[in-house]
């Protein structure tokens, strides 16, 4: 067997079609801009980069991007006044404070600052609560179904999780998912997805034991512990379906660097290479689950927007 390969890079360009074709509508309808506005703390390039990364993929689609730069040493009060303060714009749908903080301010009082309607990532507790909600006696939400147009944000990355087996085929309902991983951005958020789509669903840790066999059950396996090829052949069940969140880098031998080339590369929190005859499909890294993340906030805030103006339709 050869796995095979989810293209999170193909996946992400029809969906960015989709929300492009979406804004366009939007806009000859005469309804309102969805607008972005993403905070920058600092000069690190790696943040520099995703944020240039994020207003790029808004221009594309034709959402409207605002961008707020401060020093590594800008003051609390100033960026929670700059939240209050897009939290009454009207033309502001989304908000987007880029991670990791200084350590000098309060990233979760930051982040609860916000506006719920507003928050593209998902983070705020009371949009981490509705994720967590499963109705009144269990009944199930039709909008599970259809993760398009939620009626709430859900973080992006999970959220594209999700998106990427949907797309390539995979039944969910049913099948066994093992979430390797219990974060706040992605371990805890995949699983309660997974688990509004009927999997049955076990998170496995640094305290977990056996994680092997726990995750050798697995029809469905989210890795997202940030272990550089952690998971190996042995720990997969045959014709396993790997999503690998892990992006992680590590260094070339010396006689595999190339003039003029990076001295290192990136790799997943599975090995790819030892994993892809056994898994019947598995996402590749890098092209797998990173392009779904920006792809999933741009359909937040076009989502964020259609709620402030009435114009949301969710199954019930």
């Amino acid at each position: 067997m050869t796995a095979e390969l989810i293209d999170g890079k193909a996946i992400s360009a029809t969906i960015r079609d989709e929300i492009k074709k979406e804004v366009d509508d939007m806009i000859h309808a005469g309804q309102q801009v969805p607008g972005l506005a993403v905070i920058l703390v600092g000069s690190r390039r790696d943040s520099q980069t995703y944020v240039n990364m994020k207003k790029k993929a808004c221009a594309q689609v034709g959402i409207v991007s605002f961008g707020y730069d401060y020093d590594e040493s800008v003051s609390q009060e100033e960026i929670l006044a700059k939240i209050q303060e897009l939290n009454e714009r009207r033309d502001v749908h989304g908000i987007l404070v880029q991670l990791p903080l200084p350590a000098h301010l309060d990233e979760t009082k930051i982040l609860n600052s916000m506006n719920p309607e507003k928050d593209v990532d998902g983070l705020h507790p009371e949009n981490v609560s509705k994720l967590a909600l499963q109705g009144t006696h269990g009944n199930k939400q039709g909008y599970w179904q259809s993760l398009s147009n939620l009626p709430f944000s859900v973080p992006c990355t999970p959220l594209g999780c999700l998106e990427l087996l949907d797309r390539s085929g995979v039944e969910i309902s049913g099948k066994k998912a093992v979430v390797i991983g219990r974060s706040n951005l992605v371990g805890l958020p995949v699983s309660f997805l997974l688990l509004h789509r009927n999997a049955t669903v076990t998170i496995v840790h640094s305290q977990t034991k056996d994680i092997e066999s726990e995750v050798a059950r697995a029809d469905i396996v989210i890795a997202a512990v940030g272990r550089a090829n952690l998971v190996k052949s042995n720990w997969l069940k045959e014709g396993a379906v790997v999503i690998d969140v892990g992006i992680n880098s590590v260094d070339l031998p010396p006689e595999e660097i190339a003039e003029g080339k990076k001295p290192y590369k990136l790799v997943g929190d599975v090995d790819f290479d030892d994993v892809k005859a056994k898994c019947s499909k598995i996402t590749p890294v890098p092209g797998g689950v990173g392009p779904m993340t920006i792809a999933m906030l741009l359909r937040n805030t076009v989502n964020s927007c259609k709620r402030a103006s009435g114009n949301m339709v969710t199954m019930q």
